[in-house]
């Protein structure tokens, strides 16, 4: 893939030679493009000696290298474009369509995809005016791995630090290998009416299955996300809001149907109150249960040939043993078991660990780490599954 890595104005330049160096390794044709402002942070010979090929002066006649109109070669050359670090003030000039450097000139005289990796204090991060412009390019395609809470420059400690090199690496490589797939993706617990004002419930969050649908998203796919949780979704995302196991039943149904990939992330409640009152309740009630519909064990019935239906078991003792037995019982090519009593794992946490099972009896094992990679390691597996079944 030829891959144009642009670099803007920021501290965190520095880690774009990572970036660099990273993507070259990986097989690709780098070329780096820096704003002025990014020479004052890394020096264009450090990119060009790890780039496959050297960083292009500028725009005018003399910087050129004597390639005419470089903005319009580099941009339609590119297979995909990657910012890294988009700086609010590119961030801005990129929403406007301003073209008053090379990068910004690439980034117009574009079809191919592109990427933007934010990189700025807090205080800037959340501006109005940045979320604004950071809108606007989502509604144009551009893709945006947001960035992460931790130490920022002159000791601050906030949201707005550059992820990691290795997490752009992880997703840019990956980026297309689910296009042209349609993916399916349940988050969140479901709530079960007692009375018109109590639920019964469970703990989970739903941050998996929204870093699922995400990493999904950002790998090519045209992502359905159902969901129970009170989470903001991926922009993007088609989302189909629920409530109850029921509602999620129905929901799943409809749109696994077409679908290549189904991921059954969701925590359905498994039982539900057989009769639940029509008003509040004032006395203490006896609770008559029944069990929820058993939607993953639905969907492998109901599987069209060549889809991919992974499931999810939440487990607190014996979860290994109890997730290969979940995996024969319900029919899924894959099961992702966690134990949630484990230190960082599972329910409203935002790390997870979990280990992967496929019907080969394999388990991968992927060790505590932030749900997004874990959502990237469930996501490899399906996509050795669905190149196994072409």
């Amino acid at each position: 893939m030829r891959i144009v890595l642009g670099i803007s104005g920021g501290i965190a330049a520095y880690k774009a030679v990572e970036v660099c160096r990273r993507l070259v390794d990986a097989g690709h044709h780098v070329t780096p493009v820096m704003t002025e402002a990014a020479r004052r942070f890394v020096g264009p010979a450090t990119l060009s000696a790890l780039a496959s090929a050297p960083v292009p002066e500028g725009l005018w006649t003399g910087e050129t290298g004597g390639v005419p109109i470089p903005h319009t070669r580099l941009g339609r050359d590119a297979d995909l474009i990657v910012v890294a670090p988009a700086t609010a003030d590119l961030l801005a000039r990129y929403a406007a369509g301003m073209a008053d450097d090379l990068l910004t000139a690439t980034l117009l005289a574009t079809r191919a995809p592109v990427v933007v990796c934010p990189a700025m204090h807090t205080e800037m991060w959340e501006h109005p005016a940045v979320r604004d412009n950071l809108d606007v390019l989502r509604r144009r395609g551009v893709r945006v791995i947001e960035p992460e809470a931790g130490r920022l420059a002159g000791g601050d400690v906030g949201t707005g630090r550059m992820a990691e090199p290795t997490t752009i690496v992880a997703r840019v490589v990956g980026l297309g290998d689910l296009a042209g797939r349609h993916v399916v993706v349940s988050a969140g617990g479901t709530r079960e009416a007692i009375d018109p004002v109590r639920v019964l419930t469970n703990r989970s969050s739903g941050k998996q299955g929204h870093a699922l649908a995400e990493a999904a998203l950002l790998r090519g796919a045209r992502v359905t996300l159902v969901t129970a949780a009170a989470l903001g979704a991926p922009h993007g995302v088609d989302v189909v809001r629920v409530e109850s196991a029921a509602q999620m039943a129905r929901a799943m149904t409809a749109a696994a149907a077409g679908a290549d990939v189904v991921v059954m992330a969701a925590a359905v409640a498994d039982f539900r109150p057989k009769a639940p009152a029509d008003d509040k309740l004032h006395e203490v009630p006896e609770l008559v249960l029944e069990r929820t519909p058993d939607i993953l064990a639905a969907l492998a019935a109901r599987r069209r040939p060549g889809q991919v239906l992974v499931g999810f078991a939440a487990e607190t003792a014996d979860a290994l043993e109890r997730g290969r037995a979940k995996l024969a019982r319900k029919g899924v090519d894959l099961l992702v078991v966690n134990d949630v009593s484990a230190p960082g794992a599972g329910f409203d946490h935002d790390t997870n660990e979990v280990t992967i099972l496929d019907t080969g009896g394999g388990a991968t094992v992927v060790p505590l780490r932030s749900k997004r990679e874990v959502a990237d390691a469930v996501f490899d597996e399906v996509v050795a599954r669905l190149r196994k079944d072409t």
